[in-house]
């Protein structure tokens, strides 16, 4: 199996919602870095899975989207308590309406909350 990844770093605010977590019930910033990778065993005929100009746009247009705002306050998260494991996954599902997947293969998006906290999302394709 081939991986490519490209990873971005931006900041944005959230609370905690749902339970008692002291400050983290209060709005406060996170330095996000989120990391795109596509696993898969066919190469285009450019010897790419993605190439990573088009996965490099793609991240950029979804980090802005998400830089510098409430998490909390997007659509994407009505309902839910906005953990990272929820943002991986509404990251990874954004990413796949962004890029041409190379068909059969994996898209998972790494989000680390910090330098040492970090959750992820797999979508399998084929």
């Amino acid at each position: 199996m081939y991986t490519v990844a490209v990873s971005k770093d931006f900041i944005a605010n959230h609370y905690l919602v749902g339970g008692d977590w002291g400050s983290e019930n209060f709005t406060h910033a996170h330095h996000y870095v989120v990391e795109v990778s596509i696993e898969a065993a066919q190469l285009d005929r450019h010897g790419y899975l993605v190439d990573i100009v088009e996965i490099e746009g793609a991240l950029n247009q979804l980090v802005a989207y998400f830089r510098d705002c409430v998490l909390n306050d997007k659509p994407e998260f009505a309902g839910l308590n906005p953990s990272i494991e929820h943002f991986s996954r509404i990251l990874c599902e954004k990413m796949l309406g962004l890029i041409s997947f190379p068909g059969k293969g994996v898209l998972q998006i790494k989000l680390w909350e910090n330098a040492t906290c970090w959750a992820a999302y797999r979508h399998v394709e084929g």
